[in-house]
């Protein structure tokens, strides 16, 4: 049976993917030893750069990454283990709406001030009071933090807030030294950024490389390392050969086609785990754009082959899903996990009864070089849609451009984008999806979704709670403001100098990566 277009593309795609970096080392067999070294210098290799040192006006996981080694928080979340103190020593929820907290005594940031309840109150009114910030909407639920003591204090939220220890304990809650910013300024602060983390920060070279030394007065253990430096690193075959020379110790979305070959090279290997990131496309829903019809969303999703995508393309790098919220994270419908819909004669027969017969086009943004297989995949997913009779206007952009144009919503009918879930809760995995969130983005205004979000994210009864998330998860998937993709494996490579353990939520703890 003759090829559709876009099994030849997959099949094109999956040969020039095989080709590329090969010819630089003569491939697996001509592969040199990479040399093992005890440099106390760890190098890593991310596919973009820091986004920001303002870590309240940012929500990329890849740049939590790197700043959970200079902020802590008070709190972290080790998922089925529970909550763990960092910054915090102890905590009590006293009642729905009150969390006391105790903080650690002798703590202090890299400037030598001490660490106190009023950086704590300093750092959460901020992102809870200015909603210009990007991660404002995850921390507006708190009304005041209540100073009691130089190490004691109260959250006071607005209303029941379940999920406030998972705030907490991720991205936007690291805590930032109110006397430094307040006398020197942001400007300052983003120049030459302060935490209280194992490492300080040292050098910046934008969009080349991020240069960390080790914080000698830290109050945990001492730090392993003397010097961590974040490359970034694009290209794929760039991030390859540079694990190959040994000119990287980590380096991330290794591309299937190249394990094999990193594999058969001594002194590295390749190794694949799960992430909470799920690929997904958002759309428009407002009745200005051609998405806005449901037949047309619907279509949409019905002409992606997502498994082919994902056993081609991925190698198996990815499980299929029509949520976004996994397993793993509290509320999460695992009857929508696993699954996807395929089927281009019911979508052409949708966009018939839709009014397009004979087609139509839509933009399509996504980023290149960011995700695994970004480019590949969208390339992929546009032949698909031609194939029903939607002609797509493929924009692709390096990371800083989309993610400069993601913030001021400024896409068309359609954008590709990853999330993580660094709360392993429901409500971040679906907060963009309620009325005020998706005003400007998609757009998306279901009554009853928005009735569900907002009832479970003030429900303290956390049975209940996770019904009425898994419900709305029922809903978005017929409605599709955001067609699932897969959840992503990460496929990382690694000297094998090193002892690590890639990280469910893609975090970077660089003193979790030793030394053999």
């Amino acid at each position: 049976m003759k090829k559709s277009l876009w099994g030849l593309m997959l099949s094109l795609a999956v040969v020039l993917a095989g080709c590329s970096g090969g010819e630089e080392s003569g491939g697996a067999e001509g592969e040199e030893p990479v040399e093992q070294s005890d440099s106390k210098t760890l190098v890593i290799a991310n596919g973009t750069d820091v986004v920001s040192f303002d870590i309240h006006d940012h929500n990329t996981t890849s740049t939590e990454a790197v700043h959970v080694n200079m902020f802590n928080y008070l709190l972290t979340n080790d998922g089925e283990e529970g909550f763990k103190p960092d910054l915090a020593e102890s905590w009590e929820n006293v009642d729905d709406k009150t969390w006391s907290f105790k903080l650690k005594e002798g703590v202090k940031f890299h400037n030598g001030e001490d660490l106190t309840a009023d950086d704590v109150k300093y750092t959460l009114e901020r992102i809870a009071k200015d909603d210009t910030l990007l991660e404002h909407g995850n921390y507006n639920q708190i009304q005041e933090v209540k100073v009691l003591g130089d190490y004691e204090f109260e959250i006071i939220t607005k209303n029941p807030e379940p999920a406030l220890l998972n705030r907490l304990s991720r991205l936007g809650s690291g805590i930032l030294p109110k006397d430094y910013i307040e006398t020197e300024g942001w400007e300052v602060f983003l120049e030459q950024p302060v935490g209280t983390g194992p490492y300080k920060f040292k050098e910046w070279k934008k969009d080349d490389r991020l240069t960390l030394e080790a914080n000698t007065e830290y109050f945990g253990e001492a730090p392993k390392w003397e010097e961590v430096v974040f490359r970034s690193i694009p290209e794929d075959s760039t991030r390859v050969s540079e694990l190959l020379t040994g000119g990287v110790d980590v380096a991330v979305n290794i591309p299937p086609t190249d394990v094999e070959r990193i594999n058969n090279t001594d002194g590295v290997k390749a190794v694949q785990s799960p992430t909470q990131r799920v690929m997904m496309f958002t759309l428009r829903t407002d009745e200005g754009s051609v998405t806005g019809d449901p037949k047309v969303r619907e279509a949409i999703d019905l002409a992606i082959d997502k498994q082919a995508i994902v056993d081609s393309l991925l190698e198996g790098a990815g499980t299929v899903t029509r949520t976004r919220v996994t397993p793993g994270n509290v509320g999460a419908n695992e009857d929508l996990y696993g699954k996807s819909l395929y089927d281009p004669e019911k979508a052409k027969q949708l966009l018939e009864e839709a009014g397009h017969a004979d087609g139509f086009e839509l933009a399509l943004s996504a980023p290149n070089g960011r995700y695994l297989k970004d480019k590949e995949t969208v390339e992929l997913v546009t032949a698909m849609l031609s194939e029903v009779g939607i002609t797509v206007n493929l924009e692709l952009m390096e990371w800083s451009a989309f993610n400069q144009k993601y913030q001021e919503k400024g896409f068309g009918e359609m954008f590709y984008i990853g999330y993580g879930n660094s709360m392993f809760d429901a409500s971040l995995a679906l907060d963009r999806l309620t009325t005020e969130e998706a005003a400007g983005e998609s757009d998306y205004n279901n009554p009853e979704v928005n009735d569900l979000l907002l009832a479970a994210e003030q429900n303290m009864d956390a049975d209940e709670r996770a019904q009425q998330y898994q419900k709305a998860q029922e809903l978005i998937a017929e409605d599709r403001p955001q067609i699932y993709m897969f959840q992503l494996d990460a496929i990382t490579g690694i000297n094998e100098r090193l002892n690590f353990e890639p990280r469910l939520n893609e975090m970077f703890y660089v003193d979790s990566i030793t030394l053999k």
